[in-house]
């Protein structure tokens, strides 16, 4: 009732599932039996860990998902990294990635639309710098990426 101010019980636990006790004593009952056989017992962590291993995250390999929304539409490589772009219906998306990932190195990637003001992230990273969205629906866009001194620049792309 809206007026009503005086304190009602918290309903009590929600009841389990019928079938999740048999389960919990089924698990229990296997682990156990696993317990006494330490070799199995070994072998079935050595199993799930390898499985672990090969359905966990990527390695960050060439082929990893990108942070940029869009589809991959140009690829410039220089001798220390790779300039990404990417291009959706109304947004440009820039990132520039290390050839060889580790110590933190000086890492810079601009994005410009025809007619706009670029973004610009720099700083000091292991793996990549970016990604920088710009507004490009209908423009045409220039990128340039830099990593340990080293630079590419394209000129109006993607018109």
């Amino acid at each position: 009732m809206p007026g009503d101010t005086t304190a009602r019980p918290c309903p009590g636990p929600v009841p389990a599932h019928p079938r999740a006790s048999a389960v919990r004593a089924r698990l229990h009952r296997r682990l156990a039996r696993a317990r006494a056989h330490p070799v199995a017992y070994a072998l079935v962590l050595a199993l799930a860990a390898g499985l672990l291993v090969l359905a966990g995250p990527g390695t960050g390999g060439a082929g990893a998902v990108s942070v940029c929304q869009g589809r991959p539409t140009r690829t410039v490589s220089f001798a220390t990294g790779e300039l990404r772009l990417y291009r959706t219906r109304h947004y440009a998306c820039a990132l520039v990635l290390a050839k060889r990932p580790g110590a933190p190195r000086p890492m810079r990637v601009t994005l410009q639309p025809r007619g706009g003001r670029a973004a610009v992230v720099g700083g000091r990273w292991g793996r990549q710098a970016g990604p920088v969205t710009v507004h490009a629906l209908n423009r045409c866009v220039r990128a340039s990426a830099t990593v340990s001194g080293r630079s590419v620049s394209t000129g109006w792309i993607l018109c």
